[in-house]
C-alpha cells in the first residue's frame, strides 16, 4: 500500500524484539514525521541499534506494525529498503577503491544509467568536498573524509529517509561539526533523518525530537526543550558585591547563600517570567549584583535523571 501525504515517515506501534530469553525492545512506539531529524538516545544495550536494524529490514522483529516510508516492513521489505539510505556505526568504504570507485560502484548497484551515474557521483563529490580527492584511495582520508563518503554513498539512490546509526563517533569536534551542518542541509532539502547518537550535544543541536530508550522501553520523548524541563535544577546565580548586598538578596529571594564567594543561588526554570520576578525583586530590595546567570539542566542532566546513567555509550 503506497504512502499518503500526510503519513509519517516512521509508524511503528507495539515493536518487539527478543534474543533468546533477553527482551530488547518491549513495545515501543515511534513516529517520525517528514522533513525532521529523529534522535534516539540510550545506553549502551538499550537497543538503538537494533531499532534501526529493524526498522531498515536488516533483521525481522517479533511483534508490533511498522510503517517505513509509507510502506509495511513486513509485506513491502523491498518497497522499504528502495525508499531509505542508511548509514551504519561502521565505515562501508572500501579502502582500496578511490572515492569516486567507491561512488560508481554504489550507482551500479542502484542500476542508474550510464549518463546519470556520473552524474550523480559528480554532485554528491562536490556537495561533500571531495572533489579533490576523488581519485584518491579512500586508505588515504582521514576519519572526516570517510564519514562524509560513507555518508554520500548512502544517497546515491537520492532517499528521501536516512538513517544514521552514530554517524559521527571517533570524529574530531571540527569534522563532527562539518557533519553536522551536512545533515541539516539534507533535512532542508527534504530529506528526513533518524538519528542514533552516543553524543547528547548532537542530539541538542540537530534533533527536533529526541527520544530516549532505556532497557527496552522509551522512557521520555519530546523536544530538547520538553525533556530538559522534566528534570529539577535549574536556577539563577547572582554574585553580589559586598556581604551587606548579599544578605538583602538572600532575604530579598530565599535560596543558598554563599558568604565566602559572595554568591546567591535561587532555583528558577529560567523562563521569562521567573526571570523577571528575580530582577523585580532585586530592584524593590535595592541590591546591585555584580554578576547574573541562568543554569538550566541540560540533556546529560536529563539522561542521568531517566536512565540512572551519566552519559550515553555507543551500543
Amino acid at each position: 500500500m503506497s504512502s499518503t501525504g500526510n503519513e509519517p515517515a516512521i509508524s511503528a506501534v507495539g515493536l518487539r524484539k527478543a534474543f533468546g530469553d533477553h527482551v530488547v525492545l518491549d513495545g515501543i512506539d515511534l513516529r517520525v514525521e517528514r522533513g525532521t531529524i529523529f534522535a534516539l538516545l540510550g545506553p549502551n544495550g538499550a537497543g538503538k541499534t537494533t531499532t534501526v536494524q529493524i526498522l531498515t529490514t536488516l533483521i525481522p522483529g517479533d511483534g508490533g506494525q511498522v510503517r517505513v516510508a509509507g510502506h509495511d516492513r513486513v509485506t513491502e521489505p523491498d518497497a522499504v529498503r528502495a525508499a531509505i539510505g542508511v548509514t551504519g556505526q561502521f565505515s562501508a568504504v572500501d579502502n582500496l577503491l578511490t572515492g569516486e570507485e567507491n561512488l560508481l560502484l554504489m550507482a551500479d548497484l542502484h542500476h542508474l544509467g550510464r549518463r546519470d551515474r556520473r552524474r550523480r557521483v559528480a554532485e554528491l563529490l562536490d556537495q561533500f568536498d571531495l572533489t579533490d580527492a576523488a581519485r584518491k584511495p579512500a586508505a588515504t582520508y582521514s576519519g572526516g573524509m570517510r564519514r562524509r563518503l560513507d555518508l554520500a554513498m548512502s544517497l546515491v539512490g537520492t532517499p528521501r529517509l536516512l538513517f544514521l546509526d552514530e554517524p559521527t563517533t571517533g570524529l574530531d569536534p571540527r569534522s563532527r561539526r562539518t557533519m553536522w551542518q551536512v545533515i541539516r542541509e539534507l533535512v532542508a532539502d527534504g530529506v528526513t533523518v533518524f538519528l542514533t547518537t552516543q553524543y547528547l550535544e548532537e542530539a541538542d543541536q540537530l534533533a527536533d525530537r529526541i527520544a530516549v530508550l532505556d532497557q527496552g522501553k522509551l522512557v521520555a520523548e519530546g523536544t530538547a526543550a520538553e525533556l530538559k524541563r522534566l528534570v529539577p535544577g535549574g536556577h539563577v546565580s547572582l554574585r553580589l558585591p559586598d556581604a551587606d548586598a548579599l544578605d538583602r538578596a538572600a532575604r530579598a529571594l530565599g535560596g543558598t547563600p554563599d558568604p565566602d564567594a559572595l554568591t546567591l543561588q535561587v532555583p528558577n526554570d529560567g523562563d521569562v517570567k521567573s526571570l523577571r520576578f528575580v530582577l523585580d525583586q532585586l530592584d524593590a530590595a535595592a541590591v546591585e549584583v555584580t554578576e547574573f546567570s541562568v543554569h538550566t539542566p541540560d540533556l546529560d542532566d536529563v539522561f542521568l535523571a531517566l536512565t540512572g546513567k551519566p552519559k550515553v555509550a555507543t551500543s
